[in-house]
């Protein structure tokens, strides 16, 4: 393999040339659409709540747990992922994921019922939690190792995009509406719309699946060699030794063997560096994040903020949360994965405290909440700024360091239980957060407070960092 000197006198790969680089990005970008609709699937909820305890006329726990519902279908596609991955490939499971976001936004759109809602809901989790493996999986595997952690922060980056995109077209939708999400819209309630769209990225990520290659990985496995050195050729450019390339990858998949959970046994039940992934994972939901991006409307409301307000607060949270993810992508390859997750750790430990503190001066009960105009601003203030930590650190860190840490002979099997440990998390944080709300909403983001000052002890003591390896070399 070709490479380049570096100060210290040592060789490192050399980088694709500019337009390798370019069908690179192209490729990590398509792979990321199952992020975007990750993102998009997984926070759209958040304008219509409100509209669907009225539609259906339920409380807070229902609808806790209609939400909640896609996340247990996330954790059962996590679990799945790294096995069809393996036996159908890379692309193939892409396009199952994108057929199931699409099944799961028309079912939602017109449910005849709160639980046939939850039930479609699940089967959109189920692509979430696909998404949730393969995209990170197939940037890790495609990409070359110079521009690695940039390209596999393109997953994160379609995340938050999802995201924002979600919170633009609840706002649009609600304010077509009349600012109600319960309001008809052209025959359905706006909720309905709300839900439904997330139907058109479906078929974009289905039909773009179809124009990206197999994973080199893959190809190399199941014995396809012709067509895994064209695709090394395009994605690492021409000065590459392809024979090496590829006896690389065949000597690293010697080792390997069709992964199972069994493979995954060490140490107090599990090897150690899966332990450590699954805390990657857990950590980066116990501190609360998915609250804002699934709750933040009715949070706002709840501290006396107006529904069209509140959905307008979402969407500049969704903006931070872009600017962060960006910030991170420039970061990731030059600064490393453990300094951002120390950071973010200590960013996220202060505001998620400081939002305690003011959601503690929040007075009444009901409709008739409210909380004094400086403590609301430096709520809205601490909300953005954890956001803005999150995003640059644990948000972008956690989902490059899951597609490259594990050795190759665990990695599928490791990658799934981690994720569907992040799933369960999410589900816990998701499911008790409306009730632990109306309990103490101060108390309750104190334990947020107390996780992420956990995860900085938690870092510095287990993560170890990734930057620049290739994942041959992770063992």
């Amino acid at each position: 393999m070709s490479t380049t000197p570096t100060l210290s006198g040592q060789r490192r790969p050399a980088p694709a040339a500019p337009e390798h680089l370019a069908h690179v990005v192209f490729i990590a970008a398509v792979g990321a659409l199952g992020g975007f609709l990750f993102g998009y699937d997984s926070a759209v909820i958040n304008g219509a709540v409100s509209g669907i305890q009225d539609h259906f006329a339920v409380g807070a726990g229902e609808t806790a747990l209609v939400v909640a519902a896609a996340l247990l279908g996330s954790a059962v596609g996590a679990a799945l992922a790294g096995r069809l991955a393996d036996r159908l490939g890379r692309l193939r499971v892409m396009q199952i994921a994108a057929a199931l976001f699409a099944i799961s936004a028309i079912g939602s759109m017109l449910p005849f019922s709160l639980w046939e809602l939850a039930a479609w809901r699940v089967v959109g989790g189920v692509a979430i939690g696909i998404a949730s493996v393969i995209a990170p999986t197939y940037i890790a595997e495609v990409a070359p190792p110079v521009y690695r952690g940039r390209l596999a922060s393109f997953q994160q980056l379609a995340i938050v995009l999802g995201i924002a995109v979600s919170q633009l077209v609840n706002y649009a939708i609600a304010e077509a509406a009349g600012g109600q999400t319960g309001n008809r819209l052209g025959g359905l309630a706006a909720w309905q719309w709300m839900l439904g769209v997330a139907v058109v990225p479906a078929v974009v990520y289905f039909v773009l699946a179809a124009l990206i290659p197999e994973s080199p990985r893959f190809l190399v496995a199941v014995g396809r060699l012709a067509q895994a050195r064209r695709v090394l050729r395009d994605v690492e450019g021409e000065r590459i030794d392809l024979d090496a390339r590829v006896a690389e990858i065949q000597a690293a998949i010697a080792t390997d063997h069709r992964p199972r959970l069994s493979d995954l046994r060490g140490r107090f039940g599990l090897l150690p560096i899966v332990w450590v992934g699954i805390g990657l994972s857990v950590f980066q939901q116990l501190v609360g994040i998915n609250v804002i991006f699934y709750y933040s409307s009715t949070l706002w409301q709840s501290v006396g903020i107006d529904q069209s307000s509140s959905l307008l607060i979402s969407l500049s949270t969704s903006v931070i949360n872009i600017i962060g993810t960006v910030i991170a992508m420039a970061l990731v390859d030059r600064v490393g994965r453990k300094p951002l997750a120390l950071v973010g750790s200590v960013g996220m430990a202060v505001a998620l405290g400081t939002a305690a503190w003011a959601f503690s001066y929040a007075s009444g009960s009901g409709d008739n909440v409210t909380i004094p105009a400086a403590q609301g601003l430096v709520a809205l203030l601490a909300a953005h700024v954890f956001v803005l930590f999150f995003a640059l650190s644990w948000g972008v860190v956690v989902w490059v360091m899951l597609g490259e840490m594990f050795p190759g002979r665990v990695r599928a099997a490791a990658m799934s239980v981690a994720t569907a440990a992040q799933w369960i998390a999410n589900w816990l944080i998701t499911v008790t957060f409306p009730s632990l709300a109306e309990w103490n909403l101060s108390a309750t983001y104190l334990g947020y407070t107390a996780f992420a000052v956990l995860s900085i002890g938690f870092v510095a003591k287990f993560i170890r960092e990734t930057k620049g390896k290739k994942l041959e070399e992770m063992g």
